[in-house]
């Protein structure tokens, strides 16, 4: 019974590893940003890095389980609050909303050639051509 026990447990927090959000930036940015922070770029309150350089963020499609992952764990909101909220921004015309992709892969592309974006992935997708700035 308490290697069983002993097993599931090591699944739960293998499977939660596995499921870490990593919030990237350009290879060549400075930025460090915190939780706070990010999450106020994602919701169109910040629109620059605290060094001054625009940032413009891309997000996964709104119906993929790591864009779920992201609003819960990173800005605070479930999908369908996160979906509300830009909805109310858009409807006002106070903001437009992260530009969606449907792969890790995309994400690395656009990141990996534009210094003014930041994006989430997979942690396990995380390669060279982008640096991790925060994982959640």
């Amino acid at each position: 019974m308490k290697t069983v026990l002993t097993l599931l447990v090591s699944l739960l927090f293998s499977a939660q590893a596995l499921s870490a959000v990593a919030v990237i930036v350009n290879k060549s940015s400075t930025a460090t940003l915190d939780k706070k922070q990010i999450s106020r770029i994602y919701l169109n309150l910040d629109k620059k890095l605290p060094d001054g350089k625009p940032v413009i963020p891309i997000a996964h499609s709104s119906s993929s389980a790591l864009a779920g992952e992201f609003n819960q764990n990173v800005v605070g909101k479930s999908s369908s609050q996160y979906k509300a909220y830009w909805s109310k921004l858009i409807f006002t015309g106070k903001g437009t909303p992260p530009k969606e992709v449907d792969s890790d892969s995309e994400v690395l592309q656009l990141i990996a050639n534009n210094p003014d974006l930041i994006g989430y992935i997979d942690k396990g997708s995380v390669n060279d051509s982008v640096k991790v700035i925060g994982e959640f």
